[in-house]
């Protein structure tokens, strides 16, 4: 389903380069639930990013439920985005001029359907979230939970094959961020799921998890 081979990833900063990653090789199977662990700075975001078709490695070969992305156009890696992967953001990334259902359908939307033809869709999601009764809410007036269930629910209205959440507990309490944890759960019995965590209570919930340190699998 993910496929790295020997996949390395290097950043400019002025002029000095930063190795992100490093030769790094590793699969991930179609309905896993991975954990990708590490301290600040190990490449646990550039991995996400890579699999989500946000970003190309500087070497090696990435594959995406079969898509080789490391050879794809920026136009062949929105389509991936926009219909293959759900990104779930640390820091929600919500229009706070959109309403809950507004921001639940706004994949589908910039796709060019109409809210009314997408509508069941985003309310069947806003439900299993345990958000039916905020349709026509400002992001500003939910918790943090709930903004964090509207992204997920934003992140499957495409009905992608892979879930990818990054530090999704992060800006959560202990509580309200099991609430996360087990729905990202319920959602792995549907698909693969990967979610970068510096928290290894909260990694404990994926079926197995991976580290990396400095770049590199450890």
């Amino acid at each position: 389903m993910i496929r790295f081979q020997d996949v390395s990833k290097t950043y400019t900063q002025g002029a000095r380069q930063v190795q992100a990653l490093s030769h790094v090789t590793h699969t991930i199977e179609r309905g896993e639930f991975v954990a990708v662990m590490g301290p600040s700075g190990s490449g646990k975001s550039t991995f996400l990013h890579l699999a989500a078709g946000l970003d190309l490695p500087t070497s090696g070969q990435l594959f995406v439920d079969g898509a080789a992305t490391h050879a794809m156009s920026d136009d062949e890696l929105t389509h991936l985005r926009r219909n293959r992967t759900g990104l779930v953001f640390q820091f929600f990334n919500l229009v706070p001029t959109l309403t809950v259902l507004e921001n639940t359908a706004l994949p589908l939307l910039i796709a060019g359907h109409r809210l009314a033809a997408v509508r069941a869709r985003a309310e069947a999601l806003l439900e299993r979230v345990g958000l039916r009764d905020r349709l026509q809410h400002l992001p500003e007036e939910l918790s943090g939970g709930e903004i964090q269930r509207v992204a997920i629910a934003r992140a499957l209205v495409t009905d992608p094959q892979v879930l990818l959440a990054d530090e999704p507990t992060g800006n959560l309490d202990s509580a309200t961020g099991g609430e996360i944890l087990a729905l990202l759960a319920a959602t792995s019995k549907e698909r693969t799921v990967v979610m970068v965590t510096h928290d290894a209570k909260a990694a404990g919930i994926a079926e197995r998890r991976i580290e990396l340190r400095d770049g590199r699998l450890g």
